[in-house]
């Protein structure tokens, strides 16, 4: 039968037990880790979420009645123990435990809370994950598990603490809003008292946090909750945590760039001991498009991708030739020494990979330690392929793989296969980090969904000032005030400058398409805000779980949110979403419709 504390408290930590503890009497509380029993001698680990500790029940010190009731333990128990801490000695010393120099030889022992056996071993890193989801709360007393969300929380003060010594307030905004356009799926929460109609849950502050600057705020962060109804991936959840920040009387993309990089140097140097550069790399969008494929490059290797164009474009290649001709491009990587690596059974796979992308496929040309290999040698000259490896800077042993399509096509597939590669071959270190900034994204992008051009981040960031003359022109070539910080290949964050001049952000409704009676339905209540003083202003979101998802080296986003939706958005712990009863949607005026395939 459980028993009570009765006012007993603990005294300390289990893993913060050490040799300055000596002879000292400690209460210590937490679960039953491990148990040996030698009939006179029982051994426990007993664990809290600062590390493990054991404790000794010895007969030459505790009571054959306390021998006993120690004997009834079992593992997953909530145990309270009194004891004294003694040395551990010769090969009792365990130097792979934070504690291992020290043991508690126990004087007193409450059994707080009993348990069944666990479902799955507490601790075990290859229990199947579908289990370890059902049972979350288990899965949360795996260490590693706890360290990632101790360090969650570090990073969550050291925001806290950053910001507000640079001014920042602060600020929540409501969960409860408006469903907005031009965005992911919202989360739609029906509203009661007004039937028919919908609250929406944030897919960003966006809207709030700047009309907090337009309130006078100046400076606001929040560390906020944000929701989007859309397909998951690996990095991505329907409810994730981001990072919120605004500033007003800024109209250049450096201050807030400054201000973030400043909070991302302390981050990196408190929570690993990383020292990133004060001032990161800036490389514009395009310039990332040709050289590494993404708009999110990793920078911890080479590999760029380089244009052949005018190498090839009088090729006897068919395929090379054709590309250009038809005002596509031909580009190619090298991957250093990889010629003899690479079997003709692999470059097939290669192939089916690049056309995952849309690349109608893939060409090779290698110079190996036995001769080269070409899967177009026949259709070229000796003069064309010594061009082609000049032009690409290729060397014995190397191989170069080249991708003919139009221009976004291939630099998106050459870019996929870039990381592809460097992660097979190691060309990077998981434990490297290189930041950088990828600035002047276009302020447009074309949906073929939904044949007209779309805002690329969202209706609000402001066009570069020497673009606006082709606002409706040349949507195209307009580039925004907008940056994305970048770290090993994830974007970590974003922002912009923000539209704060009436007329201009009329221009940017109508360039989307909207008339003045769309927008104003859509939008009334944040436009109307405008005509009342707006200051210049901008600002960023970082996204928090994929921050923690770095500094822990995770590539699985569960890893670092304490209860995370599996892929299609339900958890396995709680069964939600979940249907509701009548009642409840006679309330909510809701009919229920069954779906029509």
């Amino acid at each position: 039968m459980a028993e009570l504390l009765n006012g007993q408290q603990r005294s300390m930590m289990c893993g913060e037990v050490s040799a300055n503890d000596i002879d000292k009497e400690l209460t210590l509380m937490g679960w039953v880790h491990r148990r040996r029993d030698l009939g006179g001698l029982i051994f426990l680990q007993l664990r809290d979420r600062s590390g493990i500790v054991q404790v000794v029940f010895d007969t030459d010190v505790c009571s054959h009645e306390l021998l006993e009731k120690a004997s009834t333990i079992k593992l997953e128990y909530v145990v309270s123990v009194v004891g004294k801490v003694r040395r551990r000695i010769g090969n009792n010393v365990n130097p792979n435990m934070k504690t291992g120099e020290v043991e508690v030889v126990a004087e007193q022992l409450k059994i707080l809370s009993e348990a069944d056996t666990t479902p799955f071993s507490v601790g075990d890193e290859n229990a199947n994950e579908m289990l370890r989801l059902k049972y979350r709360y288990l899965d949360l007393r795996r260490e590693k598990l706890q360290q990632n969300l101790v360090l969650r929380s570090k990073i969550c003060k050291i925001t806290r603490d950053y910001l507000s010594d640079h001014g920042f307030l602060e600020i929540e905004t409501p969960m409860l809003g408006r469903s907005s356009p031009e965005g992911a799926r919202d989360y739609l929460v029906p509203s009661r008292v007004h039937p028919g109609s919908f609250y929406a849950l944030p897919q960003s502050p966006q809207q709030y946090k700047q009309l907090l600057m337009i309130g006078g705020m100046d400076r606001y962060y929040q560390i906020a909750r944000c929701f989007r109804d859309e397909d998951l991936r690996a990095n991505r959840q329907p409810e994730f945590t981001q990072i919120d920040l605004e500033m007003s009387f800024v109209d250049q993309e450096e201050e807030v760039m400054q201000i973030t990089e400043g909070l991302l140097v302390k981050m990196f140097k408190e929570v690993r001991g990383v020292s990133l550069p004060e001032h990161f790399k800036r490389v514009p969008w395009t310039e990332c498009m040709n050289r590494y494929g993404s708009d999110k490059p990793d920078l911890r290797f080479g590999m760029e991708i380089q244009c052949l164009d005018e190498v090839v474009k009088d090729s006897n290649f068919v395929v090379f030739k054709n590309a250009i001709a038809d005002g596509g491009t031909v580009r190619a990587i090298v991957l250093e020494g990889g010629c003899d690596k690479l079997s003709r059974k692999e470059l097939d796979k290669l192939v089916e990979f690049v056309k995952t992308y849309k690349a109608k496929g893939l060409a090779w040309y290698g110079i190996g330690t036995e001769g080269t290999k070409c899967s177009f040698a026949k259709a070229v000259t000796e003069e064309e392929l010594a061009a082609i490896a000049k032009a690409l800077g290729m060397k014995q042993g190397d191989i170069a793989l080249f991708v003919a399509d139009k221009w976004e096509t291939t630099v998106v597939s050459l870019g996929a296969l870039r990381c592809n590669l460097a992660a097979r071959f190691g060309l990077y270190k998981s434990d490297d980090f290189a930041a950088l900034w990828v600035v002047d994204f276009p302020l447009f992008e074309y949906s073929e969904e939904e044949g007209r051009y779309v805002a690329m981040h969202h209706p609000f960031t402001a066009p570069k000032n020497e673009d606006l003359q082709y606002m409706l022109t040349d949507k195209g070539r307009v580039r925004a005030k907008a940056y994305d910080v970048v770290i090993n290949g994830d974007e970590m964050g974003g922002g912009s400058m923000r539209i704060y001049n009436q007329d201009v952000q009329k221009l940017m409704f109508k360039a989307l398409g909207f008339t003045d009676e769309q927008t104003q339905a859509k939008f009334g209540y944040f436009v109307d805000a405008f005509k009342y003083g707006t200051p210049p202003h901008g600002g960023l979101a970082l996204g928090l779980d994929r921050l923690v998802m770095v500094l822990t080296e995770t590539s699985n986003i569960k890893d670092v949110i304490a209860f995370p939706k599996m892929q299609n958005a339900s958890c396995m712990m709680t069964d939600a979403p979940a249907p509701v009863d009548d009642k409840q949607l006679q309330e909510l005026f809701i009919d229920l419709v069954e779906k029509k395939d």
